[in-house]
């Protein structure tokens, strides 16, 4: 097979659509994990045993995960800018 064949672009094209899934799999996972589930422990007092996170931690915690998460989207759509018609 060549480059120009296409099944082989059906190939290519179908490993980038897999690649940009995983990644933005992981968006959706860094965004629930880093930024909802925080945000919503805070707002309920659902903190552990005697802990509470300030105020500042927990925005900077959750806008480091939120710049993970557009991070890893942005690569995804990179991704996708691969595929061959």
């Amino acid at each position: 097979m060549t480059e120009s064949d296409p099944a082989q672009k059906l190939v290519q094209n179908e490993r980038a659509k897999l690649t940009a899934n995983y990644l933005n799999a992981g968006v959706g996972a860094f965004f629930a994990a880093g930024v909802v589930a925080p945000l919503a422990a805070a707002v309920f007092g659902l903190t552990g045993a005697g802990s509470s996170v300030g105020t500042l931690t927990l925005a900077f915690g959750a806008l480091i995960f939120f710049a993970v998460s557009v991070a890893l989207h942005a690569a995804a759509r990179y991704v996708l800018k691969g595929l061959k018609p």
